[in-house]
């Protein structure tokens, strides 16, 4: 796969899984039917710092909740697609909707379903703790497991190497 940080010179958009990368996989079920996910400030922050400059940011999960819409909506993530059960026909959609190429494209999945997907991205990463078979197809395995920061360590990684961390507005939430 070569040097992904290379790759990450010419990434554009970045796509995540939520359960088990914006979550820690864990789901407590509460009395009115939703579902409760813990996640990682750091990741939101880092969430922000990207779309404020212009890293185009999306969600693909087949996971649905109010609690998921709700955090989406709070990070500003217009891309939210949950509740998903063709991640390749949503990710070519949006691909096809931004006029985007698949090789401007990081997707990082933890899981089976994330699979075909990370098979047509650009860069396919994933967190530590990611099923053996996503972690045989990604070019970066993260040191951090998902919802415990691997969303903030890559996005990190894209504005260092594309010298858009730390500027002078990065401490503006």
């Amino acid at each position: 796969m070569g040097n992904y940080k290379e790759i990450l010179k010419h990434i554009t958009t970045l796509v995540f899984d939520y359960d088990g990368v914006l979550s820690d996989g864990t789901i407590m079920f509460l009395g009115n039917g939703d579902h409760i996910r813990s996640g990682s400030v750091k990741d939101g922050y880092a969430i922000h710092q990207a779309m404020k400059k212009n890293i185009r940011i999306a969600i693909i999960s087949g996971g649905y909740s109010e609690s998921m819409e709700v955090r989406c909506r709070s990070l500003g993530i217009t891309d939210a697609f949950l509740g998903v059960s063709d991640k390749i026909l949503t990710f070519n959609k949006y691909l096809q909707d931004h006029q985007l190429k698949s090789s401007e494209v990081l997707y990082m999945g933890d899981d089976i379903p994330d699979y075909p997907v990370m098979k047509m991205c650009g860069l396919a990463v994933c967190p530590s703790d990611a099923a053996e078979e996503i972690k045989a197809i990604s070019a970066y395995i993260s040191p951090y497991s998902g919802g415990k920061g691997c969303v903030r360590d890559i996005i990190e990684q894209v504005l260092k190497v594309q010298d858009k961390w730390m500027d002078k507005d990065a401490h503006i939430w």
